[in-house]
């Protein structure tokens, strides 16, 4: 039958094959296709046949048609047939498509439909019929009936499509349906509709299947709506993220984790290279990418920037055209996210509305982290980023060519956050990828080369980190650090010591490494340049330090510790300690010869010997007679000699050159310490070896005679009295001024050996008064001298004195100061005993005020062991207890009293120093206090009640104490109502602008009074007015960006405005105070200057920010369906309250200005004192112009509003004065006429009273009541 059916077709008219096919019955036909295709026999040929019989102009021909088309798609469906067959059949078919009339396509299509959404397809090969049948769906031009209407084949094409994406989609047919839409003709809506359905698919499928379907996703979003699938991925994998954190930390008591950590992160990394993949294709998708995650910096970020997306952007750094772009993108993120957080721990106000959430920089680590798993793709950028904000973001070189440098752990500017955050990418990454080890060495490297003018203290800082991590592994990158060893010679001192202090792990297990080093600086030990000698010595003295000795001692002996890495490479063999006795030795006599070169390498001997003997004490010997040898060259052996030191060999004269040879005080304080320290703790080991004793004997014997010696000399045996020359510009006056400091040094390291040795005995503390009375003389007379000369000394003298001993000198006068203070009144004391102006209680509170907060800059770890220290309890077990906030609160009581009895003394009696002191020691303890604990709500009520009852007229103390009272409300809550009663204060004291009007005085805080008002407490009020409008300014922003992200993403827009009612209503109530502050200050008698000029700044900023929330509700106006109440109570009461009196304000000051500039003419009389004025008029009113812009900017955008929001804001606006004007000729040449007969004043005061028209009398003000 099959071949009489072919043969028919192969006649050149289908008339008998017409005839005979509507012979046989229905499914005869389809049951023999179906036979002949499972066979494999020829059915395309038999398929062909059917149709050219079967044509779509007769009825019962398209019927059979449609019958074998859908029998077709079933068979292939089947799965029975063979691969090459069922190929054949869907090519036949998708041919034959666009012969079938309109009705027929739909039938067809909607049989398609009801099969995917019954999930009744079995392998899915039939679904590439789909997109043609739709195709010739649309191209159809009839009109069709498609349910109870007509249709064109267009509209039925969306019907089907959104029909379909409403429906089931079965899981295993998602991606294939996904790749069919790409052939479709879609329209902008079709895309969204079916990008959303397959987003909706996510959550259904497995993992392992997303990764195709995305890539289906980008080729179909090449048709639109490309932000919206990437919105998608990116939050779909941030979800995902989210919850696998829950389940890895077991927050939540899961039965079992859904998703291995290996797997999603292998995922992911797919998932990533789909979308660079895509990018490079269609650079509009890298465009969409930046614009969505740039949109999510202005709002709630979290949405959009999370480790996947911060990870999707380092891949796409791999595309050149979008590598810049990436970066200051992630820059700006990294440096936003720090500062919000800087502005969040300063605010109560804000931490209350906007929650905590995690910091960019912990998911820039948790990438580092997760790129583990193969994410090679992501590493280079990490590599890039961590040295991008490195360079950035590193410490700037400053004038004296110094950085400035702050103690760990404490930088609170975000910069230096975002430094930190550099080095521990690149530390973290360095940890983790092999392959990259060598390039980020290698960068590392290359900064600490080439940039030594600039600050590499944070490169050197991670290079050490990095050494520290593992000496082992680095030992395959050595040639790299051996070849930066060859420019040793080169660097500055500091960058050398810091480079090989960082390399030094590395020196103990690699040989090779340590012999070049060796090499480069035995060169450098006779190199012509003085540097490349110095840090021939640096390297040499640490060396020494780290390869110990047999015998030496361990390190837990040493008073200062070692790194671990260090110590543990230390557990040498007894070869490798003899063999580094050898090699130490070695080193010494090299050193030795450098005790014959310029003072500046002698200098640095003298510092370096002493660490050297307490990390490695068999050295002692060889260091010791090194010393005595050198000493002795000095030394004057007789004991009835005067003085007992020959400085004048210390001296070098080469012409007209004279330099200092030997630092002598130097090296006696090298001396006395190697000394101290080896007959404390080596001695007491040793029982033989009495011959090496006597040896310290005479050192010892030494100095006790230069000591002694010292005492008994005069200022004039060693020349140096008050007839002595010390000026700079003379040989002999440069020779006495060494000869000086020299003396200086001397008398401070036998004081400080004395005191060592003292063991408290009264004998040797009164030889160290003798000392420091030899020493005091001699720097009275340097500083006489230096103030006649009218210059300072050219080399201010640096003490000699060591930390070890300061500390412990602070540690007996700290006690003493603490205890003197506040025990003993000031007003009790002998008013006899005084130091430079002060009393000695003065004294001991600026020391204990510079002790307070170098502690807090320095030693922030350290604090809660300080505060414990201070407070010594009766019995023991209550020093266990006690928090931070505790005991900083037990000083706190202490200082508090003292200041309320200088506060309750006489008038005359009250020291403004000592009030300031104490109030600056608060303001120390009171950083230490928790916000949340009750000690921290007394200080603040305690400081309040202070200011409100004491009315001292001392500014710097006012200044003090409010800001005091600032510092901890902010802490506590907003400080705005506490803005408004201080303006009230100010103007009551000042006065009105509007000299009839008498103003209600309230009095809220007596600090403020005539005295204090201006400019002191109004400044510190403007600033503090400046802060809250930033934090206002902060939370508008913050809407702005995710009412911008609800636009675009376009879901829940009505659901999505409601969380942000709480902030709403918060920067209404916050501006509606501060226009009450203003309200108060614009109508005060403010004194020309400063307050005036902050203030006409600060009103600039609060018509901006009105501008900036009226623009908000522009943008939600529609969504919301108007604007709150609480709004237009605000805009009332700007219309009525600030912005009338602005206008008065500025009339008040151009009044004010001209009136001045006439009595400057008429005092004068002179051009020069008139164009004074007027310079200083032009400054003082520059600000106006842009005050009346920014007003007139308010209510440009409030008309806006008013129209959208059909409410009418501007029935409160006054008119503002016309500044509209055009030049008249006439006018101007009579004006010009009479301008030279008459006088200029009359001009310009008429001029005056005609432009500024004054509101009519005021009435008494009204207390005004902050919007609620």
């Amino acid at each position: 039958m099959d071949q009489k059916i072919i043969s028919l077709a192969s006649e050149k008219t289908a008339d008998r094959l017409q005839e005979f096919l509507q012979t046989l019955k229905e499914d005869y036909l389809a049951n023999l296709l179906q036979s002949q295709a499972v066979k494999g026999k020829a059915a395309g040929a038999l398929l062909r046949a059917i149709f050219k019989g079967s044509p779509c102009s007769e009825e019962a021909g398209a019927l059979r048609r449609l019958k074998i088309y859908i029998c077709c798609i079933h068979l292939v469906e089947s799965g029975d047939l063979q691969k090459e067959v069922a190929s054949e059949i869907i090519g036949l078919l998708m041919l034959e498509a666009h012969n079938f009339p309109g009705s027929l396509l739909l039938e067809l299509a909607k049989e398609f439909i009801s099969a995917i959404k019954e999930g009744s397809l079995t392998n899915g090969k039939s679904l590439e019929l789909l997109p043609i049948i739709l195709t010739a769906l649309v191209a159809n031009k009839e009109n069709l009936d498609y349910e109870k209407g007509e249709l064109s084949g267009e509209e039925c094409k969306k019907q089907l499509i959104n029909t379909l994406c409403s429906g089931r989609w079965d899981q295993q047919y998602v991606i294939q349906l996904t790749s069919m839409f790409k052939d479709v003709p879609l329209t902008a809506e079709e895309v969204e509709f079916v990008v959303e359905k397959v987003l909706r698919m996510f959550s259904k499928l497995n993992l392992q299947e997303i990764p195709p379907l995305v890539y289906q996703l980008l080729v179909l979003s090449s048709k639109g709506n490309r932000r919206r699938a990437l919105e998608g991925i990116i939050t779909f994998f941030n979800e995902l993220d989210k919850h696998h954190n829950e389940e890895q930390s077991g927050d939540e008591l899961l039965d079992l984790v859904t998703v291995p950590s290996g797997e999603l992160r292998h995922v992911e990394g797919t998932i990533i290279l789909h979308i660079v993949f895509a990018i490079k294709l269609d650079c509009e998708l890298g465009r969409e990418l930046l614009k969505h995650l740039k949109a999510g910096q202005q709002g709630d970020f979290s949405n959009n920037i999370c480790p996947f997306s911060i990870a999707l952007l380092l891949s796409v750094t791999r595309i050149q055209r979008f590598e810049e772009q990436v970066f200051d993108l992630l820059k700006a993120s990294v440096v936003k996210s720090f500062k919000d957080l800087q502005l969040l721990q300063g605010s109560k106000f804000l931490q209350n509305l906007v929650p905590h959430r995690s910091c960019v920089s912990t998911m820039i680590l948790e990438v580092v982290k997760n790129s583990v798993h193969s994410w090679d793709h992501v590493t280079q950028g990490l590599v890039e980023l961590g040295f991008i904000l490195m360079d950035s973001y590193g410490p700037k070189k400053i004038l004296d060519g110094k950085t400035i440098e702050t103690g760990s752990g404490l930088s609170k500017i975000p910069n230096q956050h975002a430094c930190k955050l550099g080095a521990n990418i690149l530390l973290e990454t360095f940890k983790i990828h092999e392959m990259i080890r060598q390039e980020i060495l290698e960068q590392v490297l290359n900064r600490v080369v080439t940039r030594a003018s600039s600050p590499i203290s944070h490169f050197l800082d991670l290079l050490s980190n990095i050494i520290m991590y593992a000496p082992l592994v680095l030992q395959s990158c050595s040639s790299k650090i051996t070849e930066t060893f060859d420019y040793l010679s080169f660097l500055p001192l500091q960058t050398v010591q810091g480079l090989l202090k960082a390399v030094q792990p590395l020196l103990k297990v690699s040989m090779s490494v340590r012999d070049s080093l060796i090499v480069v600086l035995r060169k450098a030990m006779f190199a012509s340049q003085l540097d490349a000698r110095k840090s021939a010595v640096a390297g040499f003295l640490l060396l020494l330090k780290n390869f110990k000795v047999l015998g030496s001692l361990s390190s837990s002996q040493c008073s200062q510790p070692i790194g671990v890495s260090q110590v543990h490479v230390d557990v040498h063999s007894r070869y490798n300690s003899v063999a580094n006795e050898t090699f130490c030795l070695e080193i010494m006599d090299g050193l030795r010869r450098c005790l014959g070169q310029q003072a500046d390498v002698r200098l640095m001997l003298y510092k370096g010997f002493y660490d050297v003997l307490r990390r490695n004490s068999q050295l002692a010997n060889s260091i010791m007679h090194t010393l005595l040898s050198q000493l002795k060259q000095f030394y004057e052996p007789e004991p009835d000699v005067l003085p007992p030191l020959k400085l004048e060999a210390c001296i070098l004269t080469q012409g007209d050159q004279i330099s200092l040879q030997e630092p002598l005080d130097h090296l006696l304080c090298c001396v006395q310490h190697c000394l101290v320290w080896y007959k404390s703790r080596v001695m007491p080991l040793q029982q033989e070896e009495e011959e090496e004793e006597e040896f310290y004997k005479d050192l010892e014997d030494m100095l006790e005679s230069i000591t002694s010696r010292m005492i008994k000399s005069e200022l004039e045996d060693f020349e140096l009295d008050k007839s002595a020359d010390f000026s700079q510009s003379s040989g002999v006056g440069i020779k006495n001024n060494i000869c000086a400091s020299l003396v200086m040094g001397i008398c401070e390291v036998l004081i400080e050996y004395n005191f060592s040795i003292s063991n408290f005995s009264k004998n040797k503390f009164e030889e160290v008064l003798n000392l420091f009375m030899c020493y005091k003389k001699l720097s009275d007379i340097l500083n006489e001298k230096a103030g006649k000369g009218k210059t300072k000394m050219a080399n201010k003298m640096d003490s000699v004195w060591s930390m070890k001993f300061v500390s412990d000198l602070l540690t007996a006068l700290f006690r003493v100061l603490l205890w003197r203070y506040t025990s003993i009144p000031t007003s009790v004391e002998d008013l006899g005993k005084k130091e430079k102006g002060k009393s000695i209680s003065l004294l001991c509170l600026e020391g204990l005020q510079k002790i307070f907060s170098a502690v807090q800059q320095f030693y922030q770890p350290k604090i809660h062991h300080f505060l414990r220290a201070l407070d010594v309890p009766d019995n023991e077990g209550e020093e266990v207890e006690g928090s931070v906030s505790h005991r900083a609160a037990f000083q706190i009581r202490q200082f508090q009293r003292s200041l309320l009895n200088l506060l309750s003394s006489q008038e005359e009696d009250f020291n403004s120093k000592e009030a300031l002191l104490l109030v600056t020691v608060l303001s120390n303890l009171s950083r230490l206090l928790e916000p949340s604990s009750p000690q921290f709500v007394q200080m603040l009520s305690w400081t309040s009640k202070i200011c409100k009852e004491n009315n001292q007229e001392d500014a710097s103390f006012c200044k003090g104490l409010l800001n005091l009272l600032f510092s901890l409300h902010v802490l506590y809550k907003s400080p705005a109502i506490l803005l408004r009663d201080l303006s009230q204060d100010i103007h009551g004291h000042l006065g009105d602008i509007d000299q009839d009007v008498e103003v209600e005085k309230t009095d809220h805080f007596a600090i403020v009074n005539l005295r204090t008002a201006a400019p002191t407490v109004c400044l510190l009020v403007l600033s503090q007015a400046e802060k809250v409008l930033e934090e206002v300014d902060w939370l508008i922003t913050k809407l702005k960006g995710q009412v911008s992200q609800e636009i675009v993403s376009d879901e829940a827009s009505s659901q999505a405005t409601l969380p942000n009612h709480p902030i709403e209503k918060a920067i209404i109530v916050q501006l509606g105070t501060l226009l009450t502050f203003f309200h108060e200050l614009v109508q005060t008698a403010l004194p020309s200057g400063s307050c005036v000029d902050v203030l006409l700044k600060d009103l600039c900023k609060m018509y901006t920010i009105l501008t900036a929330l009226v623009r908000y509700y522009l943008q939600v106006c529609q969504s919301s369906g108007g604007i709150p109440k609480n709004m237009e109570k605000l805009v009332k009461l700007s219309g009525s309250h600030l912005t009338p009196l602005c206008y008065s304000f500025i009339s008040y000051i151009q009044n004010k200005k001209s009136q001045s500039l006439k009595c400057a003419g008429e005092k004068k009389g002179k051009a020069g004192a008139v164009a004074t004025a007027m310079a200083r008029v032009l400054r003082e009113t520059k600000p106006i112009p842009n005050l009346i812009f920014a007003i007139e900017q308010y209510e440009k955008f409030l008309i806006h509003l008013s129209k959208k929001s059909k409410v009418n804001l501007m029935q409160h606006m006054k008119l503002s004065t016309s500044r509209d004007f055009k030049i008249k000729g006439n006018i101007l040449d009579m004006v010009l006429r009479e301008d030279e007969e008459d006088e200029h004043e009359e001009g310009t005061a008429s001029e005056h009273e005609g432009q500024n028209k004054e509101p009519a009398k005021k009435k008494r003000k009204k207390e005004l009541k902050c919007l609620s």
